[in-house]
């Protein structure tokens, strides 16, 4: 059973947003797509331990799933020719458009623009990354009940607008994509480091997820700087990812990792878009100077090489794109670096993150380089209070830990 049951969370990993994207286009309800979806996993549960898996897995889920929304159709019908039509529904086939990744389509088709930015991305992450409402409302810092109720009004509002769930086409897309390269971003975080404690703190399937994705609109799109700039930034940060863990499972900081273990021909594709997008002349977006910022830290082969003024340079150009707090809180681990600790905390504290763990794990970094023990080691006891898992934990932990003698 623990095989099967190991199966089936790799399958529904692989296959949840295909099946849904299936129904949700020939029914138009993301609610009904999103119930017999489930329905098809939990008949899964049951069956497989006793008829084995099937061959072709995704294929047993989507027709059990089109089976279930039958069976529901014909319940709720009230007329012959409603039920005939409900039938029908499933023996039309059905077109792909310019995009013909069943996943990449349903991110486009939740990302409509009649919704608001921030309801696109929560409901796209909750239907095409498969990810749970606390895991989306932790990557938007709001409460959970919160984010429930944002994605069952951009449910609603879907329903009741009639938004279409048909094939997006090519003219669609630049109004779209930006919402898209925001849900492709947090599914990568989510994957880099999970802030569910219950899961591993990397998750590869996320991160390759997000990369293949990525690619694809790149591919649909070539001449949008900030897909690139996306494309870029994911590459160089996946680069790391072998030295991310410790042996023990201990997060490694940046600069305590074993720059021989980064992968380098991610590094190289990532700065040849980098470099591309500089050679075009254009003002960089958002993921463009990130993307920057990130070759400038996989270029240095030492931290001791690192060209922090350039780092603070590109954050400054950020920061008018993104005057955001976490921004501004990315820019002063840089400053701290260049212009000492003290500047740092000066422009740390009083940033509204109260809630965010990077934010007190900061403050206690740059506390304890200051000498202040005592603080420091409350700022560590409220960053281990937020922490998402047990890597991260376990290293805010032993960083605490060593303040003993201070």
């Amino acid at each position: 059973m623990n095989d099967i049951g190991e199966v089936i969370t790799r399958v529904h990993r692989e296959e949840w947003a295909r099946v849904v994207a299936t129904l949700a286009r020939r029914l138009g309800d993301l609610d009904i797509a999103e119930e017999m979806a489930a329905e098809a996993f939990a008949a899964a549960v049951e069956r497989w331990p006793v008829d084995g898996v099937p061959p072709n897995p995704g294929a047993w889920l989507t027709t059990t799933a089109q089976r279930r929304a039958i069976d529901r159709l014909r319940r709720e019908a009230r007329r012959e020719e409603k039920h005939r039509e409900a039938l029908m529904l499933f023996d039309t086939p059905e077109p792909v458009g310019v995009i013909d990744d069943d996943r990449l389509r349903l991110v486009f088709i939740c990302c409509h623009p009649a919704l608001a930015m921030e309801a696109r991305i929560a409901l796209t992450l909750r239907m095409v990354g498969g990810l749970t409402v606390p895991e989306i409302a932790r990557a938007f810092l709001v409460q959970e009940t919160a984010m429930g109720q944002r994605i069952t009004r951009a449910k609603a509002k879907i329903k009741a607008a009639k938004i279409p769930y048909g094939v997006p086409l090519r003219e669609d897309l630049p109004a779209r994509v930006t919402g898209v390269l925001a849900v492709l971003y947090l599914i990568f975080n989510e994957g880099y480091l999970a802030s569910d404690p219950e899961k591993e703190a990397v998750r590869g399937d996320l991160t390759a997820e997000a990369i293949r994705l990525t690619r694809l609109v790149r591919a649909l799109m070539p001449a949008d700087g900030e897909v690139a700039g996306l494309l870029a930034l994911m590459l160089l940060i996946q680069a790391r990812r072998a030295a991310r863990l410790s042996a023990n499972g201990e997060l490694v900081p940046l600069d305590a990792q074993d720059r021989g273990a980064w992968n380098r021909e991610l590094i190289a594709e990532g700065h040849a878009l980098v470099r591309a997008r500089l050679a075009s002349g254009q003002a960089p977006g958002r993921y463009q100077i990130l993307a920057a910022i990130n070759a400038v830290h996989t270029d240095a082969r030492d931290i001791r090489d690192t060209d922090w003024s350039q780092i603070v340079a590109l954050y400054d150009q950020l920061v008018r794109l993104d005057p955001s707090p976490i921004v501004r809180l990315n820019r002063a681990i840089a400053v701290a670096e260049l212009d000492g600790p003290q500047v740092a905390l000066a422009e740390v504290d009083g940033l509204p993150l109260e809630g965010y763990r990077a934010y007190h794990a900061t403050r206690a970094d740059l506390l304890r380089r200051l000498g202040r023990g005592e603080q420091s080691r409350a700022a560590y006891d409220r960053a281990i209070g937020l922490a998402g898992n047990i890597a991260e934990t376990a290293y805010l932990i032993r960083r605490r830990d060593q303040l003993a003698g201070s």
